[in-house]
């Protein structure tokens, strides 16, 4: 590899608000990020790069630690601060990419238990496209250009959240491509430099992804937010993330009094609580869940969408949140995207106003592919700990010994690829984890298994692991 000078790259990185550390992170991470310091670039020495930027060392080894704990960079003695991955850069299929995006594409010899979501489209998308066709042939005046969302969709969304229980009215409705979408307006909108977010961990990646671009510094607390109150009395707090539903990866559901303390908590200390109920509908037959949490407390932002209780490819997510904030969202989300895609958006009004009838209809294919993989895995992997779930797609499963990282290359050598915990765990506590999803047919869950098991049979693990839990404090 060609020497990088890394000076030289960050070019102009002061400028904006927040502490420097936090600047400085956020240069270079978009410099990892878009490849221009590449997998095994060494970076300069924190002495040496702190003399050459005019800053104090501190500086530079807090950018360093944050830059660590988010698996971008690696730190070891004797052999100095490289950018993480290059042993994993070779296989298509790395899991050290923001968002895992090497696993979002399909590879034609690999099951992937990575990415948890429906693996077709149902039919009912197939019927929706259908009735709009004639009403896309009898639109005048429409441009299509709607920043806000396709308003019958809002007001669909809304009649929606006003039945479960929270009385919405459609301008408190912004629709988004997507979840992910949905959670990077909100960052980008509420967060600065340097902003700190309280989150359970582990959570989602996706979040983490948002969270980290906006520079934001991270703070982890237990499932269910656990230490809340006392967390915002010590330090001021931006934002705070919580998934009550179903929660990813581990499928945990908060109670509703649980969920309701924490939003009023969180009212209370003027700190905007994020709910992500993506999940929220994934029940499985049977099993009741709580209302939105919004019913409880009308002030929480609320994000979800059609991704993983209809389909990833529809590209439909929604934020629900106060009619200013909603109106602030749309400008910001005009400057890159002018309003979506219209027809998936006319086809989401239709399914959402059978949504609770069509979840309830897939719920039981759910719930079979959770007791396929729970069977299998118990027969050829009667060491590892599986604890069932009520819900969601996916299980949060503890490795007996070594780490889910070197396991997760041993698994794809096996044409197999599954999440590593430490992309999910920002406390280095889930290092001994992997998360699987069972949302495939039952035939192909028996192959997986049985191709986790040759993994796991033919699997080393490292003389020392490579992730260390890192320290956090606010």
């Amino acid at each position: 590899m060609e020497p990088i000078d890394v000076p030289e790259r960050l070019g102009r990185w002061s400028s904006g608000r927040g502490p420097l550390y936090v600047l400085l992170a956020g240069r270079l991470r978009q410099l990892i990020d878009d490849g221009e310091l590449p997998p095994g670039t060494p970076l300069p020495p924190d002495r040496q790069f702190a003399t050459h930027l005019a800053v104090g060392r501190s500086t530079v080894v807090a950018a360093y630690d944050l830059l660590e704990t988010e698996g971008r960079i690696v730190r070891r003695r004797g052999s100095g601060t490289r950018v993480a991955g290059a042993a994993a850069a070779a296989h298509p299929h790395t899991t050290g990419a923001p968002m895992f995006l090497h696993l979002l594409e399909p590879w034609p010899e690999v099951i992937s238990l990575a990415c948890a979501a429906p693996d077709a489209p149902p039919p009912e998308i197939a019927r929706a496209y259908a009735r709009i066709v004639p009403e896309l042939a009898a639109m005048t005046a429409e441009i299509g250009y709607h920043p806000a969302g396709y308003p019958p969709l809002r007001v669909a969304l809304a009649e929606r959240y006003t039945r479960l229980g929270a009385p919405t009215r459609p301008e408190q409705i912004l629709v988004t491509n997507g979840g992910q979408q949905a959670l990077t307006l909100l960052a980008r909108a509420q967060l600065r430099p340097g902003d700190r977010v309280l989150l359970e961990s582990p959570t989602y990646p996706g979040a983490l992804e948002a969270f980290q671009e906006a520079s934001a510094v991270l703070h982890p607390l237990p499932l269910g937010l656990t230490g809340f109150e006392a967390a915002v009395r010590r330090h001021p707090v931006r934002l705070a993330y919580l998934t009550p539903t179903f929660q990813n990866p581990t499928g945990a559901v908060l109670s509703r009094l649980v969920r309701r303390r924490v939003a009023e908590a969180a009212e209370a200390a003027g700190v905007p609580l994020l709910v992500d109920e993506v999940l929220a509908d994934l029940a499985f037959p049977g099993e009741p869940t709580p209302p939105p949490t919004a019913a409880d407390v009308d002030s929480v932002l609320t994000v979800s969408s059609l991704s993983k209780n209809l389909w990833g490819g529809l590209r439909v997510g929604w934020i629900r949140a106060d009619p200013a904030l909603i109106a602030r969202l749309a400008r910001l989300r005009a400057v890159g995207d002018l309003g979506g895609n219209l027809p998936a958006q006319m086809a989401a009004t239709h399914l959402v106003a059978e949504l609770d009838t069509l979840v309830r209809v897939h719920a039981a294919e759910r719930k079979a592919g959770h007791d396929k993989l729970i069977a299998e895995l118990a027969a050829q992997l009667p060491d590892w700990d599986v604890a069932p779930v009520r819900g969601g797609q996916s299980l949060w499963i503890r490795l007996p010994h070594g780490d889910g990282g070197s396991f997760a290359q041993t698994a794809l050598r096996h044409d197999i690829a599954i999440l590593a915990g430490s992309g999910l765990d920002i406390t280095g506590a889930g290092t001994d984890r992997i998360r699987l999803h069972f949302r495939h047919p039952p035939e192909v869950l028996s192959e997986a298994v049985a191709r986790l098991a040759a993994a796991w049979q033919a699997y080393r693990p490292p003389a020392r692991s490579a992730v260390t839990a890192p320290a956090f404090a606010m």
